[in-house]
């Protein structure tokens, strides 16, 4: 379809729903994984693991077996999270923050090292056993949800400008785990299921093409598009992404977004059961580790260690030097608002890997139970050394407020998104 212009109206725009709602569900995944954490080390265990293991359902696919609560989340649920990671790509990308290559190049460039430098840490740690090396993509993620929800606490001690460039590196790092997923992740292939996705989503492309706007046969498409790939042997949430890419959109100048756009309004209408339980739902599923017999022998096993050493400083070093190297040699501006330590703690917060990085861990290592709970335990240490130490260094850090290095557009969805004192403030020393 033919990319058309409106004038602002209808919604706010999603980037500031986004923020908003994210900041709120990361808040609710801590919670969802302190719990299923408590549960997990409790007389309740065993009635957590039947629930979401021994129960079973239909069998979908002979790769998976019969349908247990647990794959209904991380292959079903995930799919709909996946579609909404796709939707927040294509709309970044075409009407967002990373429509442009200026403004591309420095979260893609932050991105690729956040990624590349984990996993040779990761590898380099696992060196010794070949069997680990599998897992080198785990610590390559980061969790927005969770990020956003660490920098919603510090309030106005966190430059917005500084969750912006959260939220651009981190729908860059989606990119990249997707196409891990698809690529590396993917084992079988059924050449009959791949060609009936292929043509699915044809359909769809051609749907768009010729401008039907409505969302219901894209929503059916999708849907069929899910059982395809489930049945081709890629990862059943690939699916969503691939969706998401069919799905029409109304470029908008500015904010807020267009009544009119297919995208948007199925990106508005997911976010809120993405951010409210989609997520926790699987941060419950998945972060459950019990700590019975685990001694400090498993906590610096390769596995865990390796995991956790690549988030925490895989993610600082890679992020933060990319980012400091890009501004001293001009290949992009500096973030307005942020000094070069709270940069730093961002570039810390990055370390949270959490949801993706359990994802990934599940399938690197399928069958494995053993190996997916070391996993667990490396993601959530990693995860949480990340949280704690960025939290202590964006919140004790001295605020250099200034939109001096923004251009016109960014200056204006930055301070849209601020509270009217801090608004004030910014300009006064502008």
């Amino acid at each position: 379809m033919a990319d058309t212009k409106v004038q602002r109206s209808g919604r706010n725009s999603a980037l500031r729903d986004f923020l908003k709602s994210e900041a709120a569900g990361g808040i609710l995944l801590m919670a969802a994984a302190a719990l299923a954490m408590v549960v997990a080390n409790s007389p309740l265990y065993d009635m957590y693991h039947h629930f979401l293991h021994e129960l079973k359902g239909p069998t979908l696919s002979s790769k998976l077996g019969p349908m247990t609560p647990h794959l209904w989340i991380n292959d079903g649920l995930m799919a709909i999270f996946f579609l909404l990671v796709g939707l927040e790509i294509k709309r970044e990308f075409v009407d967002g923050r990373l429509n442009t290559w200026d403004r591309r190049r420095l979260p893609v460039l932050a991105a690729a090292a956040g990624m590349v430098v984990p996993a040779l840490i990761y590898l380099f740690v696992v060196k010794d056993v070949p069997a680990l090396y599998n897992g080198w993509a785990i610590p390559a993620a980061t969790d927005i949800a969770f990020a956003i929800g660490v920098l919603a606490l510090l309030g106005p001690r966190a430059p917005t400008s500084l969750k912006l460039f959260l939220v651009t590196v981190a729908i860059v790092d989606d990119m990249g785990a997707v196409a891990i997923i698809a690529l590396v992740y993917t084992a079988e292939i059924n050449g009959a299921a791949l060609l009936a996705s292929a043509a699915i989503l044809a359909i769809m492309y051609t749907m768009n093409r010729n401008g039907v706007l409505r969302l219901w046969p894209y929503l059916i498409g999708s849907g069929l598009l899910w059982y395809a790939v489930l049945m081709s042997g890629v990862h059943a949430t690939i699916a969503g992404v691939l969706a998401a890419m069919t799905i029409p959109i109304v470029i908008t100048p500015t904010s807020p977004d267009s009544e009119h756009s297919p995208l948007h309004r199925l990106e508005h209408a997911i976010s809120p059961w993405s951010a409210f339980l989609i997520v926790p739902v699987f941060g419950f599923a998945n972060a459950g580790v019990s700590l019975e017999g685990i001694g400090w022998d498993k906590v610096f096993a390769p596995l865990p260690l390796g995991i956790a050493a690549g988030l925490f400083f895989g993610k600082q070093i890679g992020i933060f030097a990319s980012v400091w190297i890009a501004v001293k040699t001009g290949f992009a501006g500096r973030l307005g608002g942020a000094s070069w330590l709270q940069v730093y703690g961002v570039a810390m917060l990055c370390g949270i890997g959490f949801t993706m990085s359990l994802f990934i861990g599940a399938l690197a290592f399928p069958g494995q139970e053993l190996l997916i709970e070391e996993a667990k335990i490396g993601v959530l240490g990693g995860s949480l050394l990340s949280a704690v130490v960025g939290f202590c260094i964006l919140r004790f850090a001295p605020q250099d407020k200034h939109l001096k290095s923004l251009d016109q557009d960014e200056a204006e969805e930055l301070l849209g998104v601020m509270p009217t004192s801090e608004v004030e403030k910014l300009k006064d020393n502008r």
